[in-house]
Order: structure tokens, then C-alpha cells, then sequence
């Protein structure tokens, strides 16, 4: 249990640190946009309440897909196809640039040599 503690706390200073990077900042505000518009529109298309509709939109971006939910109605299935074009890239390219803040070391406040 220390453990998943420990890595939890490099993550959340990993992630404090990747705030300050305006690459960063952008792809999450996009990320939770997506992540927002999708839940809207899944609820209030398809019916499905908030948390549902959440839950659908996490496991299509992600990949996993469990099928328990899937969209019925013409609109969305149109709707969900450019989400997920649209939206895979985009967390693929967030997954990518957190795991790129996991591996850089911090600052020390040491300067680094200049290549020439």
C-alpha cells in the first residue's frame, strides 16, 4: 500500500509540473472539453445521466470499450464517430506528454550547459 502511495504522490508533482507547460495546459483544458462535451451530448441525446455518459466517453477515449453502453440513435453513432478520431489523438497525445513530465528530471536550479 506504500507504494501506490508513493507513486501517487510522483504523479501529482509530476503533474503540478506539467501544469507550468503551456503544451500541457492546452491538451488537458482540451482533453476535459472533449471530456465535457461528450458527456452533455451523450446525455442529453441518448438519455443516459451524467455519470453514464462520463463513463462512456473515459472508455471510448481510452480505448477499453466494455460495450455495456454504445450509442442507439443515428445522430450519435455520426457523433461518435468523429469524437473518437478526434478524441483518441487527443489523449494519446496527453498520455504521451505526462508520461514525457514522469521521465524528465526536475529542476534543481542548477543551470545547464549550453551546447554549442
Amino acid at each position: 500500500m506504500t507504494s501506490f502511495f508513493v507513486t501517487l504522490m510522483r504523479f501529482l508533482v509530476k503533474f503540478r509540473r506539467g501544469l507550468r507547460d503551456p503544451e500541457f495546459r492546452v491538451l488537458l483544458i482540451s482533453l476535459v472539453g472533449l471530456l465535457l462535451s461528450g458527456t452533455i451530448f451523450y446525455s442529453s441525446v441518448e438519455g443516459w445521466g451524467l455519470i453514464d455518459s462520463l463513463y462512456f466517453c473515459v472508455m471510448t477515449l481510452s480505448t477499453i470499450g466494455y460495450g455495456d453502453l454504445h450509442p442507439t440513435m443515428p445522430l450519435s453513432k455520426i457523433f461518435t464517430i468523429v469524437y473518437v478520431i478526434v478524441g483518441v489523438g487527443l489523449f494519446v497525445a496527453f498520455i504521451t506528454k505526462l508520461a514525457a513530465q514522469r521521465r524528465s528530471p526536475g529542476k534543481k536550479g542548477k543551470a545547464t550547459p549550453q551546447k554549442e
